[in-house]
């Protein structure tokens, strides 16, 4: 009896570990999902501001939607559609895209770690808002609304 009961504790072991493991993940998907597309106020920081020098292009009059992105990034192209849209609704708006591979430096100076990474810049250059991932359409609309007043 007592050798079944020895051989029976690794089994529990590693049924622990596994469930411990799948919470784990499960706990970080939630997470992920949740922040995913998110656009976060810069308040507080030292607001960055971008200009022509970095981004290769003027700015919009009123505000600017910049997208880092990637060759092969599949939600880089549905943010380019949603960024492009919003941008035609509103007078005043571009939208620059950057490729991320191609500026690194750029790249560092901002602390974009994944793309598409959205960034919502005023008339004069300043980052309001940042996000990663897909943005939803009235994010980026809010966003702008906050850019412009």
């Amino acid at each position: 009896m007592k050798r079944a009961a020895r051989a029976l504790i690794p089994t529990m072991t590693g049924t622990y570990v596994a469930v411990a493991a799948m919470v784990l993940a499960t706990i970080f998907g939630l997470v992920w999902r949740r922040r995913n597309g998110v656009l976060r106020s810069s308040e507080g920081e030292n607001v960055e501001r971008l200009g022509l020098a970095e981004l290769g292009t003027e700015l919009g009059e009123k505000a600017t939607l910049v997208q880092f992105s990637s060759a092969f990034c599949a939600p880089c192209r549905a943010t380019r559609r949603i960024l492009t849209e919003v941008a035609g609704m509103v007078d005043g708006v571009a939208h620059v895209e950057i490729d991320a591979e191609a500026h690194l430096d750029l790249v560092r100076r901002l602390n974009v770690i994944r793309t598409p990474t959205v960034l919502v810049l005023d008339a004069s250059g300043g980052i309001v808002r940042r996000g990663s991932g897909l943005p939803r359409k009235a994010d980026i609309v809010a966003a702008l609304g906050e850019a412009v007043a």
